[in-house]
């Protein structure tokens, strides 16, 4: 859009200045306001060849900004995008600036307790476990064990049962599943270090005997009324020598309804949201020998120039969450990109920042936004489950009601006195990325959303064989998915 508002007025031989350049660039639909100047000035003033700040703002109180808008579709039949008059958005979750930490072993113990403590009460508001009884007091019965644990331990015995050694403040159990057991034992197969769960069973001597394994789960939701459209785009990489400049050139056009047939035009016109799900910039550092792999080296510069991109997308509110590549901490929860090093997307009035994770309402659709950092751990050990097919990951952390259980491996996770990964509110989407491979689900009415990449195979995911979804977006256009291909 930058290119064509200085080209357009190039065409027509009028000379811009920077500040008319800047209120032009900034007026909320920009594009249909550039022609209607261009046949003003050659119309009305065409010894005028000069065009100020002082004049884009003496027309703009002249016009009615409804006649200017009639008057540019009047003579334009494409179909341009409307802009969305106001936004109902508000942060409903986010840990930026709530991290209390000191490192100590302390803080670590709090930090454990908090999540115990959430997602027990989580279960015991289930119908089956609201009886239940400290594992201390369980262990000192000789019948029905109903208990709710964090797993310590899980291991397989020579027979290949699974034993799961499960503790809470009173103290530690060892539950065992028989294998013949086969839909608890399928269920105990997913079950991941660190998790909280109900168990139902009866004592054996010093084993539990579990019949049925809970977790915390989500009921049913409703779907909710929208008659907007939301964009999910993550891992956009910018910076990156295998950033997909043209394609996200085509996606930002296609946002200001330049781009796209009909029906694609007709959804832009729609988009009120884009949420981006991290990983803006490729970083610095993030893995050995990057820079040979940057066409922009510095991590300042990479900001500015996602700014220059995203400053291009004035009629919609953006959403931007951290990734393990943003200039963030890398432990999470992960607080909001700094201002000192993206001042430019500070300045754009229409974005808007949050910490990974985060909870946000568009206009009443909870969206929980987090990167995904987590899916390498679950990927690598709960059987089943790949990196390709996120969404099966995704179902299960919301079963969990936690994005990353798993404590210790290659998530890194910090030990702070509240545990801000814990699901207490279910939401309505669920939009993660760190993978750049798409996938979606539909799980119990809650969207559940990969948004892929715009960054084309890298030399580490050849090594691996991991085969990108590049430039493929993900919309829920009043409340179906769509997926735009933008290659």
């Amino acid at each position: 859009m930058t290119d064509n508002i200085i080209n357009k007025f190039v065409d027509a031989e009028i000379l811009l200045d920077e500040s008319a350049y800047k209120k032009i660039k900034n007026y909320n639909d920009s594009a249909y306001l550039v022609d209607s100047l261009i046949k003003h000035m050659t119309t009305s003033s065409p010894e005028m060849m000069v065009l100020t700040g002082k004049v884009v703002e003496d027309y703009l109180e002249r016009t009615s900004p409804d006649i200017l808008k009639t008057n540019y579709r009047n003579d334009h039949k494409s179909q341009m995008k409307l802009v969305p008059q106001d936004y109902d958005f508000q942060i409903l979750k986010d840990a930026s600036n709530k991290s209390y930490t000191n490192g100590e072993i302390r803080d670590l113990s709090s930090y454990f307790r908090s999540r115990y403590h959430k997602l027990r009460d989580l279960l015991t508001y289930k119908r089956e476990l609201k009886d239940s009884t400290s594992i201390k007091e369980a262990m000192s019965r000789d019948d029905v064990v109903n208990i709710v644990g964090m797993v310590n331990d899980i291991r397989y015995t020579k027979n290949n049962h699974k034993l799961i050694e499960v503790e809470d403040e009173t103290g530690s159990a060892t539950v065992l599943i028989h294998n013949e057991n086969h839909e608890v034992f399928e269920h105990a197969e997913r079950i991941v270090k660190d998790e909280v769960i109900g168990v139902l069973g009866s004592r054996k001597g010093t084993l539990v005997m579990a019949n049925e394994i809970v977790n915390p789960g989500v009921p049913r939701i409703d779907e909710k009324p929208m008659d907007f459209t939301t964009v999910f785009i993550s891992d956009i990489h910018i910076g990156s020598s295998t950033f997909l400049d043209g394609a996200f050139k085509r996606f930002i056009d296609w946002i200001n309804g330049d781009f796209g047939d009909e029906q694609q035009r007709e959804i832009a016109n729609n988009v009120k949201y884009v949420v981006v799900a991290g990983d803006i910039v490729d970083g610095i550092g993030v893995y050995p020998h990057q820079d040979k792999e940057l066409t922009i080296k510095d991590i300042h510069e990479q900001y500015e120039e996602a700014a220059r991109y995203f400053g291009d997308i004035p009629n919609v509110k953006i959403v931007v969450a951290p990734g393990n590549h943003d200039a963030s901490r890398l432990a999470e929860p992960q607080p909001a990109i700094p201002e000192d090093y993206a001042k430019g997307l500070y300045e754009l009035k229409n974005l808007e920042f949050v910490s990974n994770p985060a909870m946000v309402s568009l206009d009443g659709i909870k969206v929980l936004i987090y990167h995904g950092r987590s899916f390498d751990d679950m990927a690598m050990t709960v059987k089943g489950m790949s990196h390709q097919q996120s969404d099966l990951i995704m179902k299960e952390l919301l079963e969990k009601r936690h994005l990353a259980p798993i404590y210790g491996e290659r998530t890194p996770l910090a030990s702070e006195i509240e545990d801000h990964l814990v699901i207490e509110e279910i939401p309505d989407v669920l939009h993660t990325g760190h993978v750049h491979i798409n996938s979606y689900k539909r799980h119990k009415g809650v969207h559940l959303i990969n948004s892929g990449t715009f960054q084309s195979q890298t030399e580490f995911q050849k090594i691996y064989n991991i085969v990108p979804t590049c430039a493929q977006v993900p919309v829920i256009n009043k409340g179906s998915l769509k997926m735009l291909d933008f290659n």
